[in-house]
């Protein structure tokens, strides 16, 4: 059995696991990200891969981090939150190792993991969502995972959907994570709160009565009890979702479309309007089948899964 070790690295933790061909995961080790420190990191990430390898054998080491990443997967070129510039990573821990190793944006990299493993599990061409604070995600097409010629593919949350619109961190208006993210969801949330505290009082009393404390976690468990203003926040993010998507179907007419991250959570109660906002702005509708909507099914495994998979074809 070929065996493969996957490292997910954030700005909180590291997570790494030995994943066989069939995207198991066998063994796992969970370690505090340090704090700004890039050499730390680095150590860390080869210390627990050493000794995942020492004591389960593997063929290979994939590692996907946040940042940009260059075309030979091996040096992560930028990642702010990990205080890392020009680190040659997958050196770095191949020589510590003794694996080869390559380096994938974590995106692609749990992209990848639902891919294969996961949501859109047997379908040819797929777009992997991943709707959490901002918007981000990976693309598949027929098979083959698609990174851009500076490995910036599937950052569409700036993606402009409304010339003048809201200002987004970037420095442009209207960007698509403005409207259709878990930090847009908080805000919309917070907002009808405020101005109308009798429309929003389950979402308020969710929160201690205090509509700058309104969560995601706040506004799914109140539309799971039925609380017309948190699903109303929660159908409006779906159709903004859906808007984007039709424009990312005319672009790659995948075959399937899968929502991840922490706002995919809230499931059907969000996946319905999205899909039925998708749909009906599709293009060509008369002439293709629909995309499928689904739910990730990986949760925080896929990172660490996909990362394991890339590094096989090493």
């Amino acid at each position: 059995m070929s065996l493969a070790i996957g490292v997910d690295v954030g700005g909180t933790k590291i997570a790494a696991g030995v994943v066989d061909e069939n995207g198991t995961v066998l063994a796992q080790i969970r370690r505090a990200t340090p704090a700004r420190d890039a050499d730390r990191t680095a150590d860390t990430i080869a210390e627990i891969a050493s000794a995942l390898a020492a004591e389960y054998g593997a063929n290979s080491i994939g590692i996907g981090a946040a940042g940009l990443v260059d075309e030979d997967r091996c040096t992560v070129l930028f990642a702010p939150n990990l205080a890392w510039r020009n680190e040659p990573l997958g050196q770095r821990i191949g020589r510590a190792t003794g694996l080869p190793t390559v380096v994938e944006n974590d995106a692609n990299a749990a992209g990848w993991g639902e891919a294969r493993f996961g949501a859109a599990r047997g379908a040819s061409s797929a777009v992997i969502l991943t709707v959490g604070t901002g918007i981000g995600g990976a693309i598949i097409l027929n098979g083959e995972l698609v990174r851009g010629t500076h490995g910036l593919a599937g950052e569409w949350g700036h993606m402009v959907v409304r010339p003048d619109g809201r200002r987004c961190g970037c420095g442009l208006r209207g960007c698509w994570e403005r409207y259709a993210s878990g930090s847009a969801l908080v805000a919309d949330a917070r907002e009808l709160a405020t101005l109308d505290p009798a429309r929003g009082a389950g979402l308020l009393e969710s929160a201690g009565g205090r509509a700058d404390q309104i969560s995601g976690i706040h506004i799914t468990a109140a539309a799971r009890a039925g609380d017309p203003a948190a699903l109303e926040c929660l159908r409006n993010l779906g159709v903004w979702l859906g808007r984007g998507m039709a424009a990312l179907a005319a672009a790659f007419d995948p075959d399937v479309f899968v929502l991840a991250g922490g706002v995919s959570e809230a499931g059907d109660l969000l996946r319905r309007p999205a899909q039925e906002s998708f749909t009906s702005l599709l293009s060509a509708r008369s002439f293709r089948s629909e995309p499928e909507v689904r739910l990730a099914r990986q949760g925080n495994l896929a990172g660490l899964v996909g990362a394991a998979d890339l590094s096989r074809a090493v």
